[in-house]
């Protein structure tokens, strides 16, 4: 997959290659995305984005959907290509993932704010809570939306002491979800990646 930090319609492939490109690459790219995946307590899955995540995301919808029209490519770049980190933040989809029905709504009524209440903390620094959800509002005066799309931005000195080695926690400190997990090293080293 061309890989050029900037995602355009030139850098997409056609459907056809696509289809081809598939079929060899799709076990790396998964592994790809499991590596940037970071479970928080029992229920939030964070899905730390990347180029590679979001391009896999866009030639998936593409094939799906059988788009090839120019505007149509277009809608879908403009609808992922925002979720590429840009140097100096992480960006990752965070999911709410309660298999029973009963349970998710129960629970999503309670989780209002959560992603609010994310937050990342490398070693040495202070922490730096979500950006949620610029896109739109996910959540009403009833419930919080299953998923939320968030951003962590991260200074100069922070990026330096991740590119460096320092440990990074993730956390939330919502009242109804209180967790911390401290971020693997392999998936740290991908993360780290994406700074400048």
């Amino acid at each position: 997959m061309n890989t050029t930090a900037k995602i355009t319609r030139d850098s997409l492939m056609t459907l056809e290659a696509y289809s081809k490109y598939r079929k060899a690459h799709k076990p790396a790219i998964m592994a790809h995305r499991k590596l940037r995946s970071v479970r928080l307590g029992e229920y939030i899955n964070l899905q730390f984005e990347s180029e590679t995540t979001v391009r896999y995301q866009i030639q998936e919808m593409l094939r799906i959907e059988k788009i090839f029209e120019e505007d149509g490519i277009e809608q879908e770049i403009e609808a992922y290509a925002p979720l590429v980190p840009d140097g100096s933040n992480w960006k990752a989809t965070m999911m709410l993932e309660y298999p029973d029905v009963n349970e998710r709504k129960r629970e999503l009524a309670r989780l209002i704010g959560v992603e609010d209440h994310l937050f990342v903390e490398v070693e040495g620094h202070a922490r730096v809570y979500a950006i949620a959800d610029e896109d739109m509002d996910r959540e009403n005066d009833e419930k919080t939306s299953a998923v939320h799309f968030v951003r962590f931005e991260l200074d100069p000195a922070m990026c330096a002491a991740v590119k460096a080695g320092a440990s990074v926690k993730l956390g939330c400190d919502h009242t109804n979800y209180p967790a911390h997990t401290t971020i693997p090293a392999e998936t740290l080293a991908s993360l780290a990646g994406d700074l400048r």
